[in-house]
């Protein structure tokens, strides 16, 4: 199995929801679906763009790598090690969204406040402990390159999209 679509999955998501922070609490109008769906779609776009960079460098090593296989299947070994830490990250947000939009009002206020403030903030965490997977998953070197460009690129989706299109408001 490679770990490549779920990995690309992932980062697509979080930058579709970069794009949404990057964007929240800029805008005072109760009704604003329209506006969360731009700022979703320009993470997303942003985030697209941006893990083009591991992709390419994954291909590069692939590419100029001596054996082939030996390299893909460290890449692959990296990627599985490099995955579970952001699946579990990707629960616990998970779970705390579902907790926001299923429990009452107080209640998901508090979901808001002691879930994904938190974990928003634990983002760079997660990364490295993913790169921490995938080396200790038998990646070496090249996953933990592969893991810090993708890490790298997914962490700079929301203060890019902040730059471009919601700097100015606050």
């Amino acid at each position: 199995m490679t770990p490549a679509v779920p990995l690309a999955l992932l980062g697509l998501i979080d930058a579709a929801f970069s794009g949404f922070r990057a964007y929240a609490g800029r805008d005072a109008r109760i009704r604003k679906h329209r506006g969360i769906t731009r700022a979703a779609l320009r993470g997303l776009t942003v985030g697209a763009v941006l893990l083009l960079a591991p992709a390419l460098t994954a291909a590069l090593l692939l590419l100029t790598a001596p054996a082939q296989a030996r390299t893909y299947n460290t890449l692959t070994a990296g990627g599985l090690g490099y995955l579970l830490p952001l699946t579990v990250y990707a629960t616990a947000v998970l779970l705390s969204l579902a907790a926001y939009f299923v429990l009452p009002f107080r209640a998901s206020t508090l979901a808001m406040v002691i879930g994904l403030g938190p974990l928003t903030l634990m983002r760079p965490l997660a990364v490295a402990a993913a790169c921490l997977g995938a080396v200790i998953n038998g990646g070496g070197g090249p996953a933990l390159l592969v893991g810090a460009i993708a890490g790298a690129a997914v962490l700079s989706v929301e203060p890019a999209v902040h730059r471009r299109w919601y700097h100015h408001a606050l």
